[in-house]
């Protein structure tokens, strides 16, 4: 099973002398060109109008001092990405708190996708960074268009596109646009919240569903092979799940 997580909106700045090596980054050699591409049209971007730079970004007024620290990624302190990325989903996977072989089977069997590193593993060491899918840069336009091709095969090459594998998804629309497997099966994790009969999409707490779900399935032995192990071992959480061809439906009391 391989488990594709979203970024998060919310990040740590991280400090000490480490810099960026693109070379030590997941699938350095399919994806090292484009990650390029897109630190240098970001450092590009720091010497534009601002006007020009925001409307890029897709940021607002009040975030205008990212502009600086993105043209000043190859200079910026790292660490690795499960600590950068903060958001809800993160708190409640909770890399930090996994034991040594639930990290092992994090690096194994987890990626994180990005508008700026295109696929990441949780221990790729990255800079704080403000960037999402829905940036537009001058001569690179959509994000997801731009990586497709590379990622499609990036991930083939990995073996992580091959007939009867599966793929758990957690990734919001955009992300999801930038990859899907041609031949694995592509399982995406949604989260309802039930009263009286009555089903209602949880649309914020839904990253806290998928970061529990994802905890699940690297907190056991071995990460489950199927969505029927998977969901066993939900339900003896007190979950309720619900299994359809292309989801995989957590449903919490209203």
């Amino acid at each position: 099973m391989l488990i594709l997580l979203p970024p998060s909106e919310g990040k740590a700045s991280p400090s000490g002398k480490s810099r960026l090596d693109l070379d030590s980054l997941a699938f350095a050699d399919a994806l090292r060109d484009r990650r390029a591409g897109l630190i240098a049209a970001l450092e590009k971007l720091g010497s534009s109008p601002r006007k020009k730079a925001i409307e890029a970004l897709g940021i607002s007024e009040g975030q205008v001092g990212e502009i600086a620290r993105d043209a000043e990624l190859a200079t910026s302190p790292v660490a690795p990405a499960s600590e950068v990325y903060t958001g809800v989903l993160y708190e409640r996977l909770g890399f930090d708190s996994l034991t040594a072989a639930g990290k092992r089977r994090a690096s194994e069997n987890v990626l994180i996708s990005s508008a700026l590193w295109g696929f990441l593993a949780p221990s790729d060491r990255i800079p704080y960074y403000r960037f999402s899918m829905k940036a537009k840069l001058p001569k690179i336009g959509g994000l997801p268009a731009f990586w497709r091709e590379s990622l499609a095969a990036a991930m083939a090459a990995g073996g992580h596109d091959e007939e009867g594998g599966l793929v758990l998804d957690m990734r919001s629309g955009a992300y999801s646009a930038a990859w899907k497997p041609k031949h694995a099966r592509l399982v995406t994790v949604r989260g309802f919240t039930e009263t009286d009969g009555s089903r209602k999409t949880i649309s914020h707490m839904a990253k806290a569903v998928r970061g529990e779900v994802a905890r699940t399935a690297l907190s056991t032995r071995v990460v489950p092979k199927d969505l029927e192990t998977l969901a066993g071992l939900l339900e003896k959480e007190g979950k309720t799940v619900e299994i359809t061809g292309k989801t995989l439906d957590v449903i919490e009391p209203g």
